[in-house]
């Protein structure tokens, strides 16, 4: 898809931000496109946080600029911005009600009081708090708080809605609810969304692209399925995801697709491991075998997790828990098969 001016919501041309002679984001050029959700991921420091602190308008580009529907904003300052925000600790009025909290940013914009109360009356259902309208947040739950933010964000019907860490203060079982949930009204609302992010998972669920970042600056760019089954670099496929390095050394890998400075990687998944007179697949040139040992196993409810030492490299394998598996311990002697074309090649 060619992106044209008409396509992108938001465009970053050659931004850089310096925090004295530190660059945090450097030379950016990223351009988000219309409705579209898009999650910056990246380690501390990798200059997500920021990136998305100079679209809010909170911080100033050293260099570049930043375009919104097509006009320069590097400028202008953030109240002027027409954007929603979600913060990870959710920023909410802690002397107003909910209902106060989400008739606020439709109160600065002068809308009629009986106008406000409809929106607020419509996205408390929406949000499922219809019964709640009337607490104060420190009466919440934190998944409500966070719907309550959510909430207040797309009241105003701002094109643009930012996300930091939105899911970053709730346990595992309320972050998949929420994930859930900001899915449901991405799909329903139909905003350009840039969410900030470390957490791999809630950038995999919820994102039309991903933004891997590392020290300032774009590592590699694309869709979920992209990104895990084809990273580029060593960086993006240990980052994103679980990652076994084949060394030479341990196994002969060929292939008229790698370079002399890649390096074979494959996904734990793609790995099969069976016992040492079990089955193995035909050789026809589409497979690769390996014997090792069992190092550990760890259970984790739906996956059984291995690791196993094929000479002085340790591989991971992870398989869905079935009824009637094999279950491999320590010590075990086993094979591993996998096919040829499951490898991929990352700079290293």
């Amino acid at each position: 898809m060619t992106e044209t001016s008409d396509t992108l919501q938001v465009e970053f041309r050659n931004v850089t931000k310096l925090y004295g002679a530190v660059a945090a984001v450097k030379e950016l050029s990223l351009g988000v496109r219309r409705g579209e959700f898009l999650t910056i991921l990246g380690p501390s420091g990798s200059g997500k946080t920021t990136a998305l602190m100079l679209l809010a308008g909170f911080v100033a580009p050293s260099s570049g600029d930043i375009i919104i529907s097509g006009k320069s904003v590097a400028s202008v300052p953030s109240y002027h911005r027409d954007q929603g925000i979600v913060f990870q600790n959710y920023a909410l009025f802690p002397h107003l009600s909910v209902r106060r909290n989400l008739e606020f940013p439709l109160e600065m914009r002068g809308m009629e009081a009986s106008e406000r109360a409809t929106r607020v009356a419509r996205m408390l259902e929406r949000v499922h708090l219809k019964e709640f309208g009337d607490r104060m947040p420190s009466q919440l739950s934190g998944g409500q708080q966070q719907r309550v933010a959510l909430a207040r964000a797309l009241i105003a019907d701002s094109p643009i809605l930012l996300l930091d860490e939105p899911l970053g203060a709730l346990d595992r079982n309320l972050r998949e609810q929420m994930q859930g949930e900001i899915k449901s009204l991405h799909c329903e609302f139909s905003k350009t969304t840039i969410c900030v992010t470390h957490d791999q998972e809630e950038a995999l669920t919820l994102s039309d692209r991903i933004v891997v970042m590392r020290a300032g600056e774009i590592e590699q760019i694309d869709t979920p399925e992209a990104l895990y089954d084809r990273p580029t670099t060593r960086f993006v496929a240990s980052f994103l995801g679980e990652a076994n390095f084949l060394t030479d050394r341990e196994f002969k890998i060929e292939s008229d697709a790698r370079t002399s400075d890649a390096m074979p990687m494959i996904r734990p998944e793609r790995i099969r491991i069976i016992p040492p007179n079990g089955r193995l697949q035909a050789d026809n040139g589409e497979h690769q075998f390996a014997s090792g040992t069992i190092a550990s196993m760890i259970y984790a409810g739906p996956l059984r997790k291995y690791e196993v030492r094929v000479g002085s490299t340790v591989v991971i394998i992870r398989e869905h828990v079935a009824a009637g598996q094999q279950i491999f311990r320590p010590g075990d002697e086993v094979q591993l098969e996998w096919l040829r074309s499951d490898i991929r090649f990352v700079a290293s």
